[in-house]
């Protein structure tokens, strides 16, 4: 999928939002989508792969927790002693760790490379990790906090982190699923792109959008990533530190605002910076790459 396709398919979600008033559509379509394609991504990208794969490219997988960490410590340290709104808070946390490294990175990472191999090392690695957290803190905050056991129930009936844990479970186990299986599965949920696509046009409303927000998502998402891996990987092979630098730096996934709307964190607010973010986003990496 290249960016045109991108931008029309989010366009055509804020006109169907225009052309049908009733929000019964859009919730049956963002059940459809977390409950269902979301899930059958997930494992059908996980379960397909093997740690050898995982472990390929060592350095790869070795940013992928430092970002994760980077991104997770400072928005937390910052919302902790700065957001008052509980919600938000949440709803930042889950925004700064969680990247759009695959309808959006792998696109702009093909911009720089012509084998994206060590992206999609990137993208996957990266799911199999930090889906988990961001539905956990997601199912945390909207309960306000309060109950770490019942953030944890409520986070494993969330269908994809299920789905989750399960591929993950049988690839570390060496279950190897056969292709006449998996193969159907990843078809089906790579559906799930374009339909978040949607969702994510259909839920713009800049009303509600905030600099301030802008600003928190912009820094603790995308720009101390990128600083950090622009310092100290520049000079590796270009396939490894364009890749790393562009899904390190990718705006918040539109998934993770699916999954903010799920548990009731300021979703509205939250798809506003990460529209504008996006924008902004793909537009310095198209002037970057036409240096």
């Amino acid at each position: 999928m290249n960016i045109p396709e991108m931008l029309s398919l989010i366009f055509l979600g804020y006109l169907l939002k225009r052309a049908i008033k009733s929000e019964r559509f859009f919730y049956i379509l963002r059940r459809l989508i977390n409950e269902v394609f979301f899930a059958l991504f997930v494992f059908g990208n996980v379960a397909s792969k093997d740690l050898s794969y995982l472990l390929k490219i060592k350095i790869v997988f070795l940013y992928v927790f430092l970002i994760i960490g980077i991104s997770l410590s400072t928005s937390f340290l910052y919302s902790k002693l700065f957001v008052k709104d509980e919600k938000w808070r949440g709803a930042l946390i889950v925004l700064s760790s969680y990247p759009n490294t695959a309808a959006l990175g792998f696109p702009i990472a093909s911009l720089f490379l012509r084998d994206i191999t060590p992206a999609i090392l990137y993208s996957t690695t990266n799911s199999l990790i930090i889906l988990p957290i961001v539905t956990f803190v997601a199912a945390h905050y909207s309960t306000g906090g309060t109950s770490i056991r019942k953030s944890f129930k409520k986070a494993l009936r969330f269908p994809p982190t299920l789905a989750n844990l399960l591929a993950l479970t049988l690839v570390i186990a060496g279950i190897r699923l056969p292709d006449w299986f998996i193969n159907p599965i990843k078809t089906i949920g790579w559906t799930n792109i374009p339909l978040l696509l949607v969702y994510f046009g259909s839920r713009i409303s800049l009303g509600k959008f905030s600099v301030r927000k802008l600003i928190e998502v912009a820094t603790f998402r995308s720009l101390i990533p990128f600083v950090f891996v622009y310092a100290t990987l520049h000079g590796y092979p270009r396939e490894i530190f364009y890749a790393i630098l562009v899904e390190a730096s990718m705006p918040p996934a539109i998934a993770a605002n699916a999954i903010l709307a799920q548990y009731e964190l300021k979703a509205e607010e939250a798809i506003s910076v990460t529209f504008v973010w996006t924008l902004i986003v793909m537009a310095f990496f198209s002037i970057l790459a036409w240096r």
